[in-house]
């Protein structure tokens, strides 16, 4: 072999290993996404009426999940504008969903309210909504967060009856019940009232429809639910 050619060859070979020492991408393994599963129980405040399908919450907080945890998120909605606590129950019911979901999130009271049922309806469905949702939950109290419910006397809809103050008087007492069930039983209650109260003085709160909070309202709620649901899935 001449000279050259012996040069040329061990070139070649230099090159070649240390290319195939510099290529690391097929001897890493990508790192799976973490699946999850998330379960929305509610009302009009849960579906999102008035505002596109990705606008409320629950499409947010997968959303910002899916970012933040580099996750990929499952969401399922049980939830319908006008549902009571009697309603969910029913629809749970109906719907019958898996019980290995890794974040349930519940808001529900305000049709009650509205349709000015007795207050002890609320004291005796929602203890028992809850239950489901920590059922649904794995049977695991710390993978539900309770939303409290928002005050729609500060919409244009509210505000045009004649006692927005009575309506706001009697969400505070459902919201006080509801945050004191889950206080004594360990659950994560997070308040978005005090946002919803700003409708009036901020209309980019409020939905379209003069009654439901907007996308931004939503947002809003997201940032407060985000927190906790984290520390739920990173648990």
């Amino acid at each position: 072999m001449s000279l050259y050619c012996h040069l040329f060859w061990i070139l070649f070979l230099t090159f070649f290993v240390s290319c195939s020492n510099n290529d690391n991408s097929v001897l890493v393994p990508t790192e799976n996404n973490q699946n999850i599963r998330y379960l929305a129980l509610g009302d009009s405040y849960t579906i999102g009426q008035s505002v596109c399908e990705t606008c409320r919450f629950p499409e947010q907080l997968k959303r910002q999940l899916e970012i933040t945890l580099n996750a990929n998120v499952t969401l399922k909605i049980i939830a319908q504008t006008g549902w009571t606590t009697a309603t969910l129950i029913n629809e749970i019911v109906v719907e019958n969903p898996s019980n290995d979901q890794d974040l349930v999130t519940l808001l529900i009271g305000v049709n009650n309210q509205y349709q000015n049922q007795p207050f002890a309806v609320y004291e005796q469905q929602f203890p028992e909504l809850l239950n489901s949702a920590i059922f649904l939950a794995k049977g695991n109290k710390n993978r539900v967060i309770v939303v409290s419910i928002p005050d729609y006397a500060f919409s244009p809809f509210g505000q045009s009856g004649n006692n927005p103050g009575i309506i706001s008087t009697e969400i505070d007492q459902y919201n006080a019940f509801a945050a004191n069930h889950c206080q004594q039983n360990g659950v994560a209650f997070v308040n978005i009232t005090d946002i919803t109260r700003e409708g009036i003085q901020n209309t980019d709160l409020v939905a379209s429809d003069g009654l439901h909070p907007s996308e931004l309202a939503y947002a809003k709620f997201v940032e407060r639910i985000l927190p906790q649901a984290k520390l739920i899935l990173e648990d």
